[in-house]
Order: structure tokens, then sequence, then C-alpha cells
């Protein structure tokens, strides 16, 4: 005999998925120090965070300075950002380390990025001693993801566009790196950055990808789809002539 219970109210909390709150694997970053264009893209719920660096400082004109970058991620977090990713800067190991322990005290979702040098792979190592997470920036070559592999870091960050300057194929140099990572079983994400193009992201998306940081000009690029405007368009034609109001 079926039983036709009154349901149990559902705890959303268990049920994430109910609400269309469900974990994706895939992380998208504004790659950006400007808060007007944080303002602007944030509230779209796209992005899984921002990504700065001192050079987006200096584009943006934002001192780099811990207490400036204190008040960037609070206005980040405030906005929806789940994680900001700040920079540490400094050419010693005790200077990494100590500007990336500032860093990370300004709140649990900040990721530290450190450079992939010997000297910044050491103060890396150490401040994910202290529970720091860890994003390792400014990959160049296939190999090097394996250092953020054998550290543990949360993110390697590959420059697609760079590379692609240097005279050798992105593409795939990424595909390489992300099935180094698939072959040692490593948790390490490949944070795909110096994107110039949708269609990058796109097709290394098909090959195992799924995080990436991008600038406010390539997020404008995701909905730069003429059809889809155009029936967006023509809904709403055909919803007046029927009487919406």
């Amino acid at each position: 005999m079926i039983h036709c219970d009154r349901p149990r109210d559902i705890d959303t909390a268990e049920h994430p998925v109910l609400l269309g709150l469900n974990s994706p694997r895939i992380r998208l970053f504004i790659d950006t120090a400007d808060t007007t264009e944080w303002q602007n893209w944030l509230p779209t719920g796209l992005f899984y965070g921002v990504t700065t660096n001192p050079l987006l400082l200096e584009r943006a004109q934002v001192t780099c300075s811990v207490e400036q970058l204190k008040e960037l991620a609070k206005q980040a977090l405030n906005l929806g950002a789940k994680e900001v990713q700040l920079q540490s800067w400094g050419t010693s190991i005790d200077r990494l380390m100590k500007t990336g322990e500032l860093l990370a005290a300004i709140d649990k979702r900040v990721v530290v990025k450190v450079p992939i040098t010997k000297v910044g792979t050491e103060a890396a190592y150490r401040l994910m001693a202290q529970g720091i997470r860890i994003t390792l920036t400014g990959v160049y070559a296939v190999h090097q993801v394996l250092i953020a592999a054998a550290l543990g870091a949360d993110y390697a960050a590959p420059y697609l566009g760079r590379i692609n300057d240097l005279g050798r194929n992105g593409r795939d140099d990424l595909v390489a790196m992300q099935r180094e990572i698939a072959g040692v079983g490593s948790a390490t994400r490949i944070l795909v950055a110096s994107i110039r193009s949708v269609d990058d992201i796109a097709f290394l998306a098909t090959q195992g990808l799924d995080t990436f940081t991008f600038s406010p000009a390539i997020a404008e690029a995701f909905f730069n789809v003429t059809a889809t405007n155009q029936a967006a368009a023509d809904f709403e034609q055909a919803a007046r002539r029927m009487g919406a109001q």
C-alpha cells in the first residue's frame, strides 16, 4: 500500500540544489582591481570571486598597501565574492611571508597569490604550513604546475595569452598542465589567466579545465551574442502585444 504522508519540511541547507545553489565545479573570477567593475559584474552571480595583482592595482590607480587591500577585499566580499585573491610582494622569503600573513588575516576567504619562483615557492610552503590558502602565479612552463601540486597549493595560475606571445601554443600547454594535474591525482586547480578570447575558455572547458579569471571585456563577450539579444527583444515585444504590463 502506498501511503501519501504529508511531506516533511525540507531543510534547504541540506539540499541547496533545490534553491539552485548547487556548487558547480566551474569557478570564474573577474580579473580587475576596479571596484566599479565589481559592482557591475559580481551581482550577476556569474563570478566565484575576484583576482588582483600589483599590475592590476596600478592600472586601477589603487595603492599597493595592506590597508588598501583590506578595504578592497571588504568591498568584494560585500558584493558577494566567495573568494578574493590578493598578491603578496617582496623579493625575500621573509617579506613575502610577512605580507602574505597580513593579507590572509584580512578574511578567511582571502587566497594569497605568490610568484612561482624558488623564493616564492618556499614562502608559499611556509604560509601553507600556517593554514593559509595559496595561488602560485606566473606559471609559464608546463612542468611548473607540478610545483603547485607537490606543495598542495589551491591554485596554479598560468598566463595563456602571454604564453602565446612567447611563440608557443598556449592552448596545448594548458591542456598538458591539466593532464599533469589529473595524472598525479592533485586537487590543485589550474587557474587560467591572461585570457584574450572567450573562445579560449570554451575550448579549454572541453579539455577539462574549469577555473578561469578574465577581464570585464571578456565578461562582456559572454553576453554579446546578437541572436540571443534579438530573441530576448522578440520575447519582450510579443509579451507587450499580448497585454503584459
